[in-house]
């Protein structure tokens, strides 16, 4: 089955993603022609403007984003012979529960979240698991509304906080614009004999070593963890971890990374422990086929509970 490119366009009401999708369909470089499903489902003020594509084949559709099904989007899909889609989705939906729906041959080819500067902090305090759902996904955040000469850094450190390898976009008032070019600096050194983390840096580290194991293959690295048994390695190995918050009590979870240990049966769930263990980079079926950090544990002793049991970005 042949495999159709998607284009993801989030951010909450009147955040400019029409705009910018309207003003891509006329731009002959992207529209040369292409059967293209546009699914709006959310609408605002603004509205599109077929008249002016260079191609007339582009296909609007309004389905609803909480309850449109899988045998909904084939059947839309199929309707207009499709051979892309561009989704421009509803600010109070979570993306991932749609994309879920999404049938097996969707391949989302890039998110892009879009940002009104003006109402970013209001949204960013009163909803802030739909704030991050959206960053946290996206290849590019695009802060929109911007007045010259504005402060970004508290812009940039909510969406870098979400998504560490987010691209940053600022567009002015004055019709000007500049990428982010600020680089964040992981608060413990990856180049050190042995990686040493502090408590508070546990989220950070375990974003970065599941982002990027290959970086951390054949290095050392020293931790506090709570003990999280496997079950069906128990006797060879565990994995320590902590519980981590992204963004509201709701979404805690647990974030621990597996790790060879001869004695690991005889650890007992839910116990503190300190860990030093060299990092490799491997299929593990807790990633679900992918490749991702393994540990194998040079010591393993008992520790005190961290101050704070949950960690934060």
């Amino acid at each position: 089955m042949q495999q159709i490119p998607v284009y993801v366009f989030t951010g909450f009401l009147d955040s400019g993603k029409t705009k910018f999708i309207q003003e891509t369909l006329e731009d002959p470089r992207f529209n040369a022609g292409e059967r293209t499903l546009l699914l709006v489902f959310e609408e605002g003020e603004e509205e599109y403007d077929f008249s002016t594509y260079p191609h007339k084949n582009v296909y609007m559709e309004l389905p609803d984003q909480q309850t449109v099904s899988t045998k909904e989007l084939q059947a839309l899909a199929k309707k207009c012979r499709a051979q892309r889609v561009i989704c421009e989705l509803n600010g109070m939906q979570l993306v991932g529960d749609l994309y879920t729906r999404f049938p097996d041959n969707w391949a989302v080819a890039q998110e892009v979240m879009f940002a009104d500067s003006t109402t970013f902090n209001a949204y960013n305090a009163n909803m802030r698991n739909l704030m991050v759902d959206k960053l946290s996904g996206a290849q590019m955040v695009v802060f929109n509304r911007l007045p010259k000469g504005t402060d970004t850094m508290p812009l940039h450190k909510v969406a870098r906080a979400a998504n560490r390898r987010i691209d940053i976009l600022y567009e002015y008032t004055d019709g000007s614009s500049s990428f982010d070019n600020v680089e964040d600096p992981l608060p413990f050194d990856t180049h050190a004999p042995v990686i040493t983390l502090n408590d508070e840096d546990y989220a950070l580290w375990y974003r970065d070593v599941t982002e990027e194991p290959q970086k951390y293959a054949g290095k050392t690295v020293r931790f506090r963890a709570q003990v999280a048994m496997l079950r069906r390695e128990r006797d060879k190995m565990f994995a320590p971890g902590r519980f981590v918050m992204t963004c509201c009590v709701e979404d805690i979870r647990f974030c621990g990374v597996p790790c060879r240990y001869a004695q690991s049966a005889s650890l007992s769930s839910r116990s503190w422990v300190e860990v030093e263990a060299t990092v490799s980079a491997e299929k593990h079926p807790l990633y679900q086929g992918d490749v991702g950090p393994v540990l194998t544990a040079l010591s393993v002793s008992p520790a005190e509970p961290a101050a704070e049991e949950v960690c934060t970005f």
